[in-house]
């Protein structure tokens, strides 16, 4: 009834961002066609209690999401269940709608399964979004909401940027993440330092009893990066995300001088930092794993390092819904292979050891 490989024959005829805008037209109108959605999500949604979680109040039916980049504008959530995820990352938004960087601001490389792209946050700024939000939510599986500053607030004003996003999606959204990591809004990464973290999760805390995770970058050292994430935690962060794109361009010798990469080429850079950070944090705070999971071998291995949950984005562009649904299943065989019944004992099990 639906084959993404034909579609994808479809969607890579075109430039990438076109490409996103066809499908972004297309899961807008999937829940208006009932028939289709309903054996999408029959087909693609894995619930089974072994991958079913409470964590920090809110139930994940499994471990599998979208991770933030897709939806920037909250108007595709009520079709991600018929691709299979157990939860959704919407944004990044900024408190003011912008454009983000000149364009062309996204390449693929299905060779190598990779994405580069330097959007810049552009998105429709909060109180659109929010509106978007607020006609689904609640929904049947979480929704977290990732938030950044806009590009022309100065740094000694991002503060107050952060505010105006935990005020306006704290209690239309599960839980809220910090996007200070993003290599495309220029000078954002210099906020990754323990006096803005400090005060930014202080502030955070005060706002909403909400779930507030940190996203780091992979381009930093593992010492900096946990003493980074030791300070969220410390100040009130809920967890850790790690990691967002790279600027490590020797990863993929021709890429484009600008933007972060994704997808395949990214993994190993960021299970190793994901690894490093779990040896200092697993147990003291929720840690979630992204960054070039593309294959259930993937997941599993950020799962037994640590990873509550995992996230993915650029595989889907490559592999369709099937990704997601080959993910868990393989879950489910892995978790069985070791004796596990719940993915519970999977958790941090390479650390029990």
């Amino acid at each position: 009834m639906f084959s993404y490989n034909t579609l994808k024959k479809v969607l890579f005829k075109f430039q990438p961002e076109t490409a996103h805008h066809l499908a972004e037209f297309g899961l807008t109108k999937l829940p208006y066609c009932r028939s289709l959605n309903n054996y999408m999500v029959n087909k693609n949604f894995i619930f089974d209690h072994k991958l079913s979680q409470d964590i920090l109040g809110i139930t994940f039916k499994n471990p599998v999401g979208l991770a933030a980049g897709f939806d920037k504008n909250a108007t595709m959530i009520e079709s991600m269940m018929a691709l299979g995820f157990g939860y959704t990352e919407i944004g990044t938004m900024t408190p003011r709608a912008q454009d983000g960087n000149a364009k062309p601001r996204m390449f693929r490389y299905p060779e190598q399964k990779t994405v580069q792209n330097a959007m810049g946050f552009n998105n429709k700024g909060s109180y659109d979004v929010a509106k978007n939000l607020r006609k689904v939510f609640p929904y049947v599986i979480p929704i977290g909401a990732n938030i950044g500053k806009n590009k022309t607030t100065p740094e000694n004003m991002a503060l107050s940027d952060y505010k105006i996003l935990i005020n306006k999606f704290k209690d239309i959204s599960d839980y809220l993440v910090i996007n200070i990591s993003s290599p495309n809004t220029p000078n954002l990464r210099d906020l990754q330092n323990e006096k803005f973290i400090t005060e930014l999760f202080t502030m955070g805390k005060e706002l909403t009893d909400k779930p507030i995770f940190l996203k780091i970058a992979p381009d930093m050292e593992a010492k900096t990066a946990i003493d980074l994430c030791k300070t969220a935690v410390k100040a009130g962060a809920a967890g850790i995300i790690a990691t967002n794109t790279t600027i490590d361009y020797d990863l993929l010798p021709g890429c484009q001088s600008f933007g972060g990469l994704s997808g395949a080429v990214l993994c190993e850079k960021s299970y190793e930092l994901f690894k490093e950070i779990a040896k200092e944090l697993f147990g003291k705070t929720i840690l979630i794993s992204v960054g070039g999971i593309l294959t259930p071998e993937d997941a599993y291995r950020r799962i037994k390092a640590g990873a509550s949950l995992i996230q993915v984005y650029s595989g889907m562009i490559f592999e369709g819904p099937a990704l997601v649904r080959k993910i868990n299943e393989g879950i489910l065989k892995l978790l069985e292979e070791d004796g596990f019944s719940n993915i519970n004992q999977a958790i941090g099990a390479d650390l029990k050891k």
